[in-house]
Order: C-alpha cells, then structure tokens, then sequence
C-alpha cells in the first residue's frame, strides 16, 4: 500500500539531540507533528513497512532518517499514527498545511529530498488533526 503518515510524538521536557547533518537542535516540550511519505509497492518501501520501521526500537535499526533520531530519544513518545493510503503523494501538501497552523518548525528537518520548509512542526497543546481540513475542502 502506499500513502503518507503523519506522527505524533510528545517531548516530556526540552531536549537538545543532534539531528545527523542537521547539528544540536532544541526541541521544546510539547508536541511534535511529523509528516512522511512511502510510496512503494514492495518490501521497505510501503506504507506499512516505513511505519512499523519507524515504531521499532533503534536498536532494532540502522538511524538514517532525520525522524529516527527524535524517535529514539528517551524523552520522546509516539501518542498518535495517523496513516493515510493514497496513489498521491500528499506529504508536502500536508506539511505546507500544518506550517500554516503550528506553533513552530524545525527547518530543514525531513525535508531534505523536496522543496518544504520542513516536516516536522511544533504545537504546544495537542491538536486533533481528524479536525482539520489541511487543505482537502
């Protein structure tokens, strides 16, 4: 299956980790909303493989991804998936969408490979996104 996710991830308190390329970065407490994409149509790159990788323990995987390293952070907790099967690639719509109504953003972060600010956004106070449009009305 192929589609985009979006991940919930809260941050107990602030916590400074180093991003691969990207360096040392502060991550405040609060929620972290990160948007991804898996298009393929075999092994590690559908939809459901690219999620479970990411729900695995790092030991448990080679960190590559930008997403990896907040993911194994021990301040960091996964609260929410959302999975979104489609033949289009929605991520960078999706992530032009939450920059609009986040609290913040990482630059650079999970967007190395197109033209987004990011894909990694900061709310404060958990937001219910089954609530938004994100651009679909």
């Amino acid at each position: 299956m192929k589609g985009s996710y979006i991940i919930v991830i809260y941050l107990h308190k602030e916590t400074r980790i180093v991003i691969g390329a990207l360096g040392k970065i502060s991550f405040n407490k609060g929620f972290h909303i990160y948007v991804g994409s898996a298009m393929g149509t075999s092994g590690s790159t559908t939809l459901e493989n690219r999620v479970k990788r990411h729900l695995l323990p790092s030991k448990n995987k080679k960190i590559h991804w930008h997403i990896d390293y907040l993911l194994e952070n021990n301040n960091s907790n996964i609260t929410t998936l959302y999975l979104i099967p489609t033949i289009y690639k929605l991520e960078c719509h999706l992530a032009k969408e939450l920059l609009m109504v986040s609290n913040g953003h990482i630059n650079g972060f999970g967007s190395s490979d197109c033209k987004c600010q990011s894909h990694l956004f900061y709310f404060k106070e958990f937001l219910d996104l089954s609530k938004l449009s994100l651009g679909t009305e």
